[in-house]
């Protein structure tokens, strides 16, 4: 991971649920403290202390609750913050990437490091880190997607 104190880590692609465990094993072997989103439901018993203790926010789709602004806060009152995202949002096929990682790292001016799941190689690449410098998040997203090119998920049929 990059040797800077804060920073937002997009992991894609995110085709499987096999994705998740890989994610925290490389976060685990890298000794890299991270926040997560995930949705509400994974939060329940009986894995929702597991979860949390393993950096996990939970997020209620339906109704974020500032989740952006409170994560972008959050990072400002850190001395270290690190927030690791599957940019897809979910492990369906998706057309577009969210942007909840685009706003995170402009609000709170930190750069973001791309994270690849190689499964074709079995690999997680770590870099490019790069930086949120567009003023329109779509242009900015898609120069970054562009990096993720060639690289296969556990099932590229859900990719974009």
């Amino acid at each position: 991971m990059p040797n800077i104190p804060k920073f937002v880590a997009i992991v894609a692609p995110h085709t499987s649920n096999w994705d998740f465990p890989i994610g925290l094993a490389a976060k685990w072997a890298l000794g890299f403290d991270a926040h997560w989103w995930g949705k509400d439901s994974l939060f329940k018993p009986p894995l929702g202390w597991f979860m949390r203790a393993n950096g996990g926010i939970p997020v209620v789709r339906t109704n974020k609750n500032n989740a952006v602004e409170r994560t972008v806060e959050l990072a400002r009152r850190s001395e270290r913050f690190a927030l690791a995202l599957a940019p897809e949002g979910t492990r369906k096929k998706v057309s577009d990437w969210r942007s909840g990682f685009w706003h995170v790292a402009k609000g709170a001016d930190i750069p973001i490091c791309c994270v690849a799941l190689d499964w074709e190689h079995k690999l997680v690449r770590l870099g490019p880190t790069v930086t949120a410098d567009e003023d329109d998040p779509a242009v900015g997203m898609a120069r970054i997607q562009a990096l993720y090119h060639g690289i296969k998920g556990y099932n590229p049929s859900q990719q974009l």
